[in-house]
């Protein structure tokens, strides 16, 4: 059974139709009774920083992530599921995320040279895949997925092609496992930690590339190789 944690930020019922449509059990849901029983977690959202971050502390799901990594729980975050597990982000004047992955979460700039470039970044664009992980095909380089935000992940790790905090002195191996490009910056739009796997795009709504992330989380046991 998958639990999709529900704190009131949109997009539950496009990703519980995906996966059912995978052949998995997920269930939507806020009950710490059910979530404990959950063989794996989907943390989605849709909306903006501040507004998540209060739903997810009023729920207590703040604990029941950091748990989830240290037991080494299969868990897939998405959207600003992805954003909210690094350390803080930009959106609403600056806001304290989960800190379970370190970095910032910056707002894209347009290039004014550049009309197409519009924000947010909406639509499908190409994921570039960076190293092997048992959620991604392993005779693909890369992938087509739907994408809708206007923040990006920047990473504190050394010997990733994405953006870094200069100042920070206590990096990690690199951990992104996709890049894709827009408005000048190559973002992390794959990241995975142990049994924690994020997505910036949709997968529920990314056709054939997402549905296979989908399908093949829900038979990850978590290990990332």
């Amino acid at each position: 059974m998958i639990a999709i944690l529900d704190y009131r930020a949109g997009n539950l019922e496009s990703v519980r139709s995906a996966l059912a449509h995978v052949g998995a059990e997920p269930v939507v849901t806020d009950d710490p009774s059910v979530i404990a029983r959950a063989d794996r977690l989907v943390f989605p959202g849709v909306g903006s920083a501040a507004h998540c971050m209060r739903n997810i502390r009023e729920r207590g799901f703040d604990r029941v992530l950091a748990d989830a990594l240290r037991a080494g729980r299969p868990t897939l975050a998405i959207c600003i599921g992805q954003q909210l597990l690094f350390d803080r982000s930009d959106e609403d004047g600056g806001v304290a995320a989960l800190g379970l992955l370190p970095g910032r979460v910056k707002r894209f700039v347009p290039l004014a040279d550049d009309p197409s470039c519009k924000i947010p970044h909406m639509g499908w664009n190409r994921v570039q895949y960076l190293r092997p992980h048992p959620l991604l095909p392993s005779d693909r380089d890369g992938g087509d997925f739907y994408f809708v935000h206007s923040y990006f992940a920047s990473p504190a790790w050394a010997g990733d092609p994405v953006e870094h905090e200069p100042e920070d002195e206590t990096r990690e191996p690199g951990v992104v496992y996709g890049a894709t490009e827009y408005a000048g910056i190559a973002f992390a739009s794959m990241v995975g930690k142990g049994p924690f796997f994020a997505a910036q795009f949709h997968p529920e709504k990314s056709a054939g590339d997402g549905l296979g992330i989908l399908e093949r989380f829900a038979g990850w046991d978590g290990s990332p190789c």
